[in-house]
């Protein structure tokens, strides 16, 4: 890989600079709102756009797909050719998709239009790739964590603020009021964020970002659809075949390419994948919260433990979860500067398990609903925060972005993976209802025990990875490799000062 380029800095000063970090923040939170607005809407979409409930579920198909592929593609290009000017990019796509779904009824051009807000799922990367390169070492930890933190934020107010549109006015305000939120977003971006300082030279590897994508679709196609096809099903076992083929000639392809669009000598260390194994895994038991509980609070009361609450009940039982991210983020970053950030994604994930844990003794009451969903926050918070913060620690700055771009990658794939575990879960724990299915009391609780077990292993990763400035050849040679890099932009800033003189 090549070394990074120092461009002109153009840092704001002033308001401009207080708010860069605020206004990145903004724009987290949004991709987070953005993806699951949609999801009070599924019910009655089929009504509304007189299409069939499994058209209407490429609704959420369409952008978790288009976010798992653009996400790493963008965040290398955004170390190629400028971060601010992809952040730009990715939210100018938001704002036209949510144009797109405010103008139209189609369920064609409503998923297309999906399809492109979910290039909005790179901005996480991005900024916080921009906070590497711009915020002094003392403020970075507590910047990266709020960052990483606002997509539980983000989702948490999303949900409530989409039933209550839905609830009381046109569902078309939803996507008007998304594509002014990301002009704004636009706006505040270009004021107040600095253009990065550093650029990764060289050419796009557009062969691996074809394949890249086309093994990602194959892959979260099946895990998104195989309870709806049948798990078994030819159409099901021919994606799963297809990913793995594909993914194997795009390994094969990127470990041959000069430029590659991902560093699999970096993948493969185990300072960089652990931690992107540690994501997968949080991002399944995270997940696994949102889509139990909402459920759950829903279920009849007929049920026997159903409350029977309306969409805007529920969304208010799972915003103290997104309250208690944005106030614990700090705190996250202090134990992370205290012990490590390993330190804290284990402790994190031993939290996420500690809230399964009061869920299952208790998913009767409200309160205890209400408590076991905001543990489950509080450890979320912890990983999250810790996750950006061990891919700073292992990679070059040149490759910031795609690294972490990486990382929300496989943090999407097990949220992905977490659906389609938990569908399977309550599909097979059923009990009729007013002559419907409805999930059993015991599937809940499985699935929590699922979750939490998949917190622990976790949590078991997170203390295998090796600290910062660990022995072995590996890590010194990533540390030198850095040095190395620094002192070579210091002597070319010296020459480009030499020439302007």
């Amino acid at each position: 890989m090549g070394s990074p380029v120092p461009i002109p800095a153009t840092r704001p000063d002033g308001l401009r600079g207080r708010l860069t970090v605020p206004a990145l923040a903004f724009g987290g939170i949004l991709m987070a709102v953005m993806q699951t607005v949609v999801v009070p809407l599924l019910p009655d979409l089929p009504r509304l756009t007189n299409s069939s409930a499994s058209a209407v579920s490429w609704m959420v198909t369409a952008s978790l797909l288009s976010g798992a592929v653009l996400t790493p593609v963008l965040g290398r290009a955004g170390d190629m050719y400028g971060k601010r000017r992809v952040l730009l990019l990715s939210f100018a796509m938001l704002s036209v998709g949510s144009v797109i779904c405010a103008l139209t009824s189609d369920i064609g051009i409503l998923i297309a239009a999906r399809a492109l807000q979910g290039a909005a799922s790179a901005v996480v990367p991005l900024s916080i790739s921009v906070l590497r390169d711009e915020l002094p070492p003392e403020k970075r930890g507590s910047a990266v964590a709020l960052m990483s933190s606002t997509v539980g934020i983000g989702a948490a107010l999303g949900l409530p603020a989409a039933a209550v549109v839905v609830q009381y006015f046109n569902w078309h305000v939803m996507f008007w009021v998304t594509g002014a939120l990301g002009a704004l977003g636009l706006g505040l971006i270009r004021w107040a964020v600095p253009e990065s300082s550093l650029r990764e030279p060289g050419r796009f590897d557009v062969t691996g970002a074809l394949g890249l994508a086309a093994g990602l679709v194959c892959l979260l196609l099946a895990v998104s659809q195989g309870g709806q096809w049948g798990w078994g099903s030819g159409r099901i076992v021919g994606l799963f075949a297809a990913a793995g083929v594909v993914l194997a000639l795009w390994w094969w392809q990127q470990g041959r390419t000069e430029r590659p669009l991902v560093d699999l000598r970096l993948v493969t260390s185990a300072r960089v994948g652990l931690p992107h194994v540690a994501a997968l895994l949080t991002g399944f038991a995270f997940y696994a919260n949102s889509l139990v509980t909402a459920q759950l609070v829903q279920a009849p009361e007929a049920t026997g433990y159903g409350l029977g609450l309306s969409l805007v009940e529920t969304g208010l039982c799972l915003l103290p979860g997104g309250v208690i991210m944005l106030l614990l983020s700090p705190v996250s970053a202090r134990i992370s500067a205290a012990r490590g950030a390993r330190v804290t994604l284990a402790l994190g994930a031993v939290v996420i398990a500690l809230g399964y844990a009061v869920r299952i003794a208790d998913s009767h009451s409200l309160v205890m609903i209400m408590v076991g969903a905001a543990v489950v926050a509080t450890g979320t918070t912890f990983a999250y925060s810790a996750l950006p913060s061990l891919i700073l620690g292992a990679v070059p700055a040149g490759q910031t972005a795609s690294a972490n771009g990486v990382n929300v990658l496989m943090r999407t794939i097990g949220q992905a993976v977490s659906s389609a575990a938990v569908a399977a879960v309550l599909v097979r724990h059923t009990t009729p209802v007013g002559g419907l299915p409805v999930p059993t009391l015991h599937g809940y609780l499985v699935a929590f025990g699922v979750a939490g077990a998949v917190a622990l292993a976790a949590s078991a990763v997170a203390l295998t990875i090796p600290r910062d400035g660990a022995t072995g050849e590996g890590a010194r040679g990533m540390r030198a490799a850095r040095e190395g890099r620094a002192g070579r932009r210091v002597r070319a800033g010296r020459e480009g000062l030499k020439e302007g003189a």
